[in-house]
């Protein structure tokens, strides 16, 4: 039976994979298989791209045409805020339920909130510093030694200034 699609269209197709790992291609062969793609080759393509988010979950973008897969990492902002915290990479299998207690400057999470401007759904780059800290409040780190929801109340109040962009 042919293929139900045109070779030369382009397809896009998301992912959540561990960074500098071989996923499963038990889990990737449904979603490429069909493609007329090898798993296993674009899962190698996955673990040579994600190489610097070694141990970490990231989102990745493959962008498929005439078979061949192009791999883009695109990062979250918790992963980014991880990557912030410079930890050295874990062994998934041996150590579970991490906490992230380290501590990150205003100025990390300004550069981070810049990375995720585009998928933002502020209007301004306050709002998507706010969202960032929101996430490091999550990821459960400090933002220049306090929590992050009293720098969030400071930008509300006018304390704190927050570059436009």
């Amino acid at each position: 039976m042919p293929p139900k699609f045109d070779p030369n269209e382009i397809k896009i197709i998301y992912l959540r994979a561990v960074g500098g790992e071989v996923g499963a291609t038990s889990a990737l062969a449904p979603k490429i298989g069909p493609l007329g793609l090898s798993p296993k080759k674009v899962g190698d393509d996955i673990a040579k791209a994600t190489q610097d988010w070694k141990g970490l979950k990231i989102t990745v973008q493959l962008t498929v045409q005439n078979r061949q897969a192009k791999v883009d990492v695109v990062p979250s902002a918790s992963s980014l805020v991880i990557r912030a915290l410079k930890e050295p990479p874990r062994d998934r299998k041996k150590v579970k339920h991490i906490k992230h207690s380290g501590n990150v400057t205003f100025d990390e999470i300004v550069e981070i909130a810049r990375i995720m401007r585009p998928r933002s759904m502020s209007r301004d780059l306050s709002g998507t510093v706010k969202e960032v800290l929101g996430t490091a409040q999550s990821v459960g780190c400090t933002v220049e030694g306090e929590p992050p929801h009293d720098i969030i109340d400071k930008i509300n109040d006018g304390e704190m200034e927050c570059p436009t962009e």
